[in-house]
């Protein structure tokens, strides 16, 4: 068995789920969760994935070849990262060790360097798995960088967030992301025939089960949780249908779509609710999702997002009152904190609209990454020393605050041989008709004193 501190798990046989072994432990496996019990171990037993795991896909090479690059696993929960890690580990003989971003701190991640170093030294290669990796800082993630350089360990980290934003972009340029898709409905169909072989359990009727998938979402232990607690609350029934399961989960069959396809597409109304300015849908389908279960703060920050790409600077209060909400829902929590969700809502939704900074930092953005790096104009580099001054930097730069009305007629701040161009065109609405009017301004005055620089 592995042993575990509630930090750091070690296991020399990860291809073995806890209490597998023919010994008194054996009978311990009948109080595991029914997804331990069902967790896979072997290769042949894993649902879903396959276009991982078919022959000559990518984990599936790693599987018979033995050698086991490092890898992110990103996915949605249930679907198999943790168990795969594990398999890995087992297929290339390797020494298996487990980490809890949720409670492993640095001093968690030396220890376990440190064991990869003892069995170095035997002759043995480490998995070092990393369980919600996205929730290390950025300390917590450099601290594998030397180690997965050096060829300590391979690191194999699970997330359910997208590693571009999640993860240290040097930690993610030395590993392969492979990205894990929610079981489909057949698949999850497989998992309950296994899971009522495992149970001894009374058919599931044809209704029940769709209804039971739907709940799940993709997600293979919330499938297996919710069907054990069917199976034990209806103990002796010959046959499990709509009424037991909406007697057992009642609540929770309602709630079940996080994540999925109708929560994103409740989501997507609610934006265009406040983009089309229409204050009793944005009511309806913000009531919507929180009576769906979906965390209130996930909707804060949707607010947040949509002040900024729907409002912009026709209202600069919309952002602050955003905030202000997501602030009042930490102190307040629910139900009180959802008041000050819905008066946002209802301010972003009639606030007048404009794009113009989500279409212009869109659009910069796409220039950067197409056009390289520029350097810097000599006249706005930073120039602290003498060194640097006698190089030219910061020579020629005009200080605006010297200048007639605070401003630099004709000044250019864009690299050299980079086009004048306009990335931000206010619209004339709300704050930003007068900021139209002041760029105007502005740049009728560059027409009239610019000169090449």
């Amino acid at each position: 068995m592995p042993e575990q501190d509630g930090l750091l798990f070690e296991d020399d046989e990860p291809g073995t789920r806890p209490g597998a072994a023919s010994s008194p432990e054996a009978g311990l496996a009948a109080t595991l969760p029914l997804a331990e019990r069902l967790r896979p171990r072997k290769l042949a037993e894993v649902v879903g994935q396959r276009h991982l795991l078919a022959p000559g896909r990518p984990l599936r090479v790693a599987f018979e070849s033995g050698r086991l690059p490092s890898m992110i696993l990103w996915g949605p929960p249930g679907v198999g990262k943790t168990t795969l890690a594990r398999l890995l580990a087992g297929a290339t003989g390797a020494h298996f060790i487990v980490l809890s971003a949720v409670l492993a701190g640095v001093k968690d991640i030396r220890e376990a360097v440190e064991q990869a170093a003892t069995v170095r030294r035997g002759g043995k290669a480490t998995v070092v798995f990393v369980d919600e990796v996205h929730r290390f800082n950025k300390a917590q993630q450099d601290a594998f960088l030397p180690h997965v350089e050096a060829g300590l360990f391979s690191f194999i980290g699970a997330t359910t967030e997208n590693p571009s934003f999640e993860v240290n972009s040097a930690l993610l340029s030395r590993a392969t992301v492979h990205v894990l898709k929610a079981l489909d409905e057949a698949e999850l169909g497989d998992l309950l025939v296994r899971a009522r072989a495992a149970l001894a359990a009374p058919p599931l009727t044809a209704a029940a089960q769709q209804q039971l998938v739907a709940h799940a979402d993709g997600d293979a232990r919330r499938l297996l949780n919710a069907y054990e607690n069917l199976v034990a609350a209806n103990a002796g029934a010959a046959e499990l249908g709509e009424a037991q399961l909406e007697a057992t989960l009642g609540e929770l069959l309602r709630r079940g779509d996080k994540g999925g396809d109708v929560f994103y597409d409740t989501i997507s109304a609610l934006h265009k609710s406040v983009r089309g300015s229409d204050p009793d849908a944005a009511l309806y389908w913000l009531a919507r999702l929180l009576d769906a279960g979906m965390d209130p703060r996930y909707a804060a920050r949707r607010l947040v997002r949509m002040a900024s790409e729907e409002v912009g600077l026709a209202d600069p209060r919309a952002l602050r009152l955003a905030l202000d909400a997501a602030e009042v829902f930490e102190r307040l929590g629910s139900p009180e904190g959802e008041l000050a969700l819905a008066q946002a809502a209802v301010y972003l939704a009639v606030a007048p609209k404009s794009n113009a900074v989500y279409q212009g930092w869109n659009a910069v953005r796409a220039l950067v990454a197409s056009d390289g790096s520029r350097p810097v104009p000599m006249h706005l580099r930073n120039a602290p020393t003498r060194l640097m001054k006698g190089l030219g930097h910061g020579a020629g730069y005009r200080y605006a605050h010297d200048e007639e009305g605070a401003y630099a007629a004709g000044e250019r701040y864009l690299p050299e041989g980079l086009p004048a161009q306009h990335f931000y065109e206010p619209q004339p609405r709300g704050l930003e008709a007068r900021i139209a009017d002041r760029l105007a301004e502005l740049r009728a005055l560059d027409a009239a004193a610019r000169k090449p620089r």
